[in-house]
């Protein structure tokens, strides 16, 4: 079998672009790293982290956020539950609304995190618990 090395990016679907990247920017801190312009208009954009370990790909298509609202499509990876405290602090300094940490099936997280749109967020740890 032919290996995967991972994922490329993954892709959310948004009501408001602007409204969107906004939000992805001020609380998870990614970066704008392509932009998808259609007929003058800014219809999507690809988003990175700092440390170019993942993209995000943004969509603007309301009927399918809508779709999504409520529902938990990705899990980021945070290195070490050190790591998610941090992230904690940073959601709290920011008043965005979150779970505490909790144990999850092989590590630690964070849910609760929701875009503009209702679609949740995970924090997860690679580190696992004993």
């Amino acid at each position: 079998m032919t290996a995967l090395g991972g994922f490329h990016h993954v892709k959310l679907p948004v009501s408001d672009i602007h409204k969107s990247l906004e939000w992805y920017r001020r609380v998870l801190g990614l970066e704008v790293a392509i932009e998808f312009v259609e007929d003058g208009a800014l219809r999507g954009a690809a988003l990175r982290d700092a440390g170019q370990s993942l993209m995000l790909a943004l969509r603007e298509e309301p009927g399918r956020a809508a779709a999504l609202s409520g529902f938990d499509p990705v899990a980021l990876g945070v290195p070490t539950l050190h790591a998610l405290h941090a992230w904690s602090d940073r959601l709290e300094a920011l008043g965005v609304a979150h779970s505490e940490i909790a144990e999850g099936s092989v590590g630690w997280l964070i849910s609760g995190i929701t875009d503009p749109d209702g679609i949740e967020i995970r924090l997860y740890t690679f580190q696992e618990r004993p």
